[in-house]
């Protein structure tokens, strides 16, 4: 685990609620905000990640962002929003995505108080380094898993 200091980052998201069943319902939508940013002549500022807002036993309300330069003004299910600046823990994971859950039980495990209230998360973000247009072996995929501790 490392903690790492980081400055706010404004993004262009999606939201939906899902469950580990329906969760392709949402990273499906990556293009969707890809598109709207070029639209916008908005550059894409780094790799696309999914926000976990409320995690409730086997649901998620969860967005799929992308990082970009500035908050716009919204126009339909696409919205801007900024990460908040705060030190996170992270840990990097190689491999299939499958082992997310346990990469991010053990960030969860540390005594450490996270930005969080009840179910609700301040940031608790997955980054998905890898392509899978690009690397389709996904026991080569990286993911980082941060979650912003609180203030």
């Amino acid at each position: 685990m490392d903690i790492e200091t980081r400055g706010a980052q404004p993004y262009a998201a999606v939201r939906a609620t899902v469950t580990l069943e329906t969760f392709a319902k949402i990273a499906h939508r990556f293009p969707e905000v890809m598109q709207w940013l070029a639209d916008r002549e908005l550059p894409i500022l780094g790799a696309p990640f999914f926000r976990y807002l409320r995690v409730s036993g086997d649901e998620f309300e969860v967005e799929a962002g992308i990082p970009t330069i500035a908050e716009v003004p919204d126009e339909g299910e696409v919205f801007t929003a900024t990460l908040p600046a705060g030190q996170y823990v992270v840990a990097v994971h190689e491999g299939s995505p499958d082992g997310l859950a346990a990469v991010t039980e053990g960030l969860l495990a540390h005594t450490v108080r996270f930005d969080r209230d009840g179910d609700r998360w301040g940031a608790r973000l997955e980054t998905y380094f890898t392509d899978p247009a690009v690397e389709p072996d996904s026991s080569k995929w990286t993911t980082e898993v941060a979650i912003r501790l609180a203030d």
